[in-house]
């Protein structure tokens, strides 16, 4: 590396400044001459917003809140502070969203994006084919209750198909649903541990330690009830076939 560095130096200085071109590059800001120009323009801020955006439609176009949710109740549960950690817990949701969402994903490709690379349907077209996939799902995940609900809020007819359903609605619905239904599956989550949190306390008081904290001699009980019963394997069997 050292032996490169001096030989481009040495053919530097024998060859001199003039003899070297230097690349130079120009940026001006101007205002569009033509209607085409303006598009272009406007394209390129679509794509760019599209990728800043692209983490929070993860979040709320797939199955990403259910898992983080759950997983965060579970912790809470188990009383275990900071074990695992926030960063491996949001790993291990981003994982089953991928298991979840591949085939949707690999649906809207073979539909919309792939016909669009090879220039067999149009931009609109493809737009359409390649969000239909992940409607559909998000229709099979999302109650009634809540679609009517921004419906009325927009005082729109009620759609004949899911075609009819604008992104724009079927997005918040479907969130509001992943909450309530992580919410619900939390709940049963914290059931068992409550359980064993109320016996130990109750035993502790009857044996007069209430100096002595419930949780700390809780807590190894219902570790060792969680890895007994293969809470994990369990959780995540029940939360993947939760999901339609």
């Amino acid at each position: 590396m050292l032996k490169l560095l001096f030989l481009v130096f040495g053919l530097v200085s024998i060859l001199g400044a003039e003899a070297l071109s230097i690349p130079t590059m120009n940026f001006e800001l101007s205002a569009p001459t033509t209607p085409q120009q303006l598009v272009s323009s406007l394209n390129v801020l679509v794509v760019l917003t599209l990728l800043f955006l692209a983490p929070s439609m993860v979040l709320v176009m797939t199955t990403f809140t259910r898992f983080v949710i759950v997983f965060g109740f579970l912790r809470q549960a188990l009383g275990t502070q900071q074990v695992p950690p926030t960063q491996l817990l949001v790993m291990l949701a981003m994982i089953l969203t991928f298991f979840v969402m591949e085939p949707v994903g690999t649906k809207a490709y073979e539909d919309g994006i792939k016909p669009y690379i090879e220039e067999k349907i149009g931009y609109e077209e493809a737009f359409d084919k390649t969000a239909l996939p992940f409607k559909n799902f998000m229709v099979r995940n999302t109650r009634e209750k809540d679609l009517a609900l921004f419906f009325r809020i927009r005082k729109m007819e009620n759609p004949q198909t899911i075609a009819d359903v604008p992104l724009s609605i079927i997005i918040p619905a479907f969130v509001i649903s992943e909450l309530k239904t992580a919410f619900e599956i939390g709940f049963l989550l914290f059931l068992p541990f409550l359980v064993i949190d109320m016996v130990v306390a109750s035993i502790l008081m009857s044996m007069g330690m209430m100096m002595l904290p419930p949780v700390m001699i809780s807590l190894p009980f219902k570790i060792l009830v969680f890895v007994l019963i293969d809470g994990w394997n369990l959780l995540i069997g029940n939360l993947i076939a939760s999901i339609k």
